[in-house]
């Protein structure tokens, strides 16, 4: 399934839902366990950078407020709280495999404009020269287009495209994309290739979950845009991060999006 290149450079993308549990508040051994893989994978070779969601579904947690808020003020702050919470989680966790972390908060600005674009892939260059991680979200206590509108799935295929990755994994809380809604359908199927994203594979993406603002069809855009840089995409489960493993040997693991040969 992924064929292995000599650069290896892994683009991850983790939700909230895979972040967090049902009650709102932090899965902290998911993110230790998520941690660990990552770590392990820079240990064999690869370059990674993982885009994290779930600045605001921490810090939703984190303040106690019961359910994500509705105004835009009021995600602006959970997102500011659940910011630091995140970090101090992953650089604690990372840390302890002596894997040195690094932030980065991103508006549509820089990926669409063209020196600060340059200067941002600079700087992602130069931390994996460094061998740091890069963790990526976007920047939702100031940009408010992207707090209401954006998601961190397209913003990933954005970050794996100016990178120039060899994969993008979009880990999730399905096993992949299904043939129709599995919550609705029992005998909803796994479709685990993907040559071509038709309407008929945007047609059976759904809605958004309840813990994040993306739901499949934003999946469905992120795999567009990489795919056809020539980019493939694995989305799969998040809750068992040693998938990946699998994923990476070539195991049939979640929904594979072929890439369009460049």
């Amino acid at each position: 399934m992924f064929e292995k290149k000599p650069k290896k450079r892994l683009v991850v993308k983790v939700g909230t839902s895979t972040l967090t549990h049902e009650t709102g508040k932090t899965n902290i051994a998911r993110i230790a366990k998520l941690t660990s893989v990552l770590a392990d994978l820079k240990n064999e070779g690869y370059e990674v950078i993982l885009v994290s969601s779930g600045a605001i579904g921490v810090g939703t947690g984190k303040l106690r407020l019961g359910e994500r808020p509705a105004e835009t003020k009021q995600l602006q702050a959970a997102a500011a709280v659940g910011q630091c919470e995140l970090m101090f989680l992953y650089d604690k966790m990372f840390s302890e495999y002596g894997v040195v972390v690094s932030q980065l908060l991103i508006t549509s600005d820089e990926l669409y404009n063209e020196e600060s674009k340059r200067h941002l892939v600079d700087t992602f260059n130069q931390l994996l020269e460094y061998d740091c991680l890069p963790i990526v979200n976007e920047n939702d206590s100031v940009s408010v287009e992207e707090l209401i509108n954006g998601d961190n799935d397209c913003l990933s295929a954005r970050v794996a495209v100016i990178t120039e990755a060899d994969l993008l994994i979009l880990l999730t809380d399905t096993d992949g994309l299904y043939d129709s809604d599995p919550s609705e359908n029992e005998n909803a199927k796994l479709i685990t290739f993907v040559d071509d994203i038709s309407d008929d594979i945007r047609g059976v993406a759904g809605s958004a979950g309840k813990r994040g603002t993306g739901g499949f069809i934003t999946k469905i855009n992120a795999a567009e845009i990489a795919v056809n840089e020539g980019i493939p995409v694995i989305v799969m489960n998040g809750r068992k991060p040693t998938d990946i493993y699998k994923a990476l040997s070539g195991e049939n693991v979640g929904t594979y999006f072929k890439a369009v040969k460049k």
